[in-house]
């Protein structure tokens, strides 16, 4: 019998068969359909799985809630995350992905709720690319075995939407529970930028 799809709301786009699946994760204020164009020119042949961020805060769809700029709730990050992961599960099931690789690509609240499924739940991610992201799991230990896990953090040195000190803290947390951690760091605030994408599509490129 087969796996109806997720209700959750959001965007499937098949690909070729043997590519992988571009997980896009929108930032505040977006929608699924906002990184489309990004994920062609990441690779026009893979499939995009694009989920609507669940939260509202004043009309902007969200991953995750937050009390103030920065300051996450990090109790529902935790939930967020745990949802996040059964839903990539479902869809997988869903539109028969079997075992191609899937690659968390995610902007800003996006990146960060990529960063925290990637962190907690590395079964459902293991491979991510966080633009403009930061620490989405401040003071909260994380235990899990990620030595199989690569991700790539891109962000501007003066951003301040994502300081660098978070950013810098969330590759140390990554890179002490096994992750192959890379980050790229430009000059400039909260954005994607040409020399983001390329770094991306190098980082994509290597072994």
């Amino acid at each position: 019998m087969t796996t109806p799809p997720p209700a959750w709301p959001h965007l499937y786009r098949e690909g070729a068969p043997d590519s992988p699946v571009l997980l896009m994760l929108h930032g505040t204020g977006g929608n699924e359909r906002d990184f489309v164009a990004l994920a062609e020119s990441i690779d026009p042949s893979a499939a995009v799985l694009a989920p609507r961020g669940p939260v509202q805060e004043s009309g902007m769809l969200r991953w995750f809630r937050r009390f103030a700029e920065g300051q996450f709730d990090v109790d529902d990050v935790v939930r967020r995350a745990g949802e996040l992961a059964a839903f990539i599960a479902e869809a997988c099931a869903a539109y028969g992905l079997g075992d191609r690789r899937l690659i968390a690509i995610g902007f800003s609240n996006g990146a960060n709720i990529a960063l925290a499924t990637a962190l907690l739940h590395p079964e459902s991610i293991d491979r991510a690319i966080a633009f403009s992201g930061m620490n989405p799991l401040p003071d909260r230990e994380v235990d899990t075995d990620l030595s199989g896990s690569r991700v790539l953090m891109l962000n501007g040195d003066s951003d301040p939407f994502a300081p660098l000190a978070s950013a810098e803290r969330v590759v140390a947390v990554l890179a002490e529970r096994g992750a192959e951690a890379r980050h790229v760091v430009r000059a400039g605030g909260h954005g994607i930028d040409g020399s983001d994408l390329r770094a991306a599509l190098d980082w994509l490129a290597s072994p």
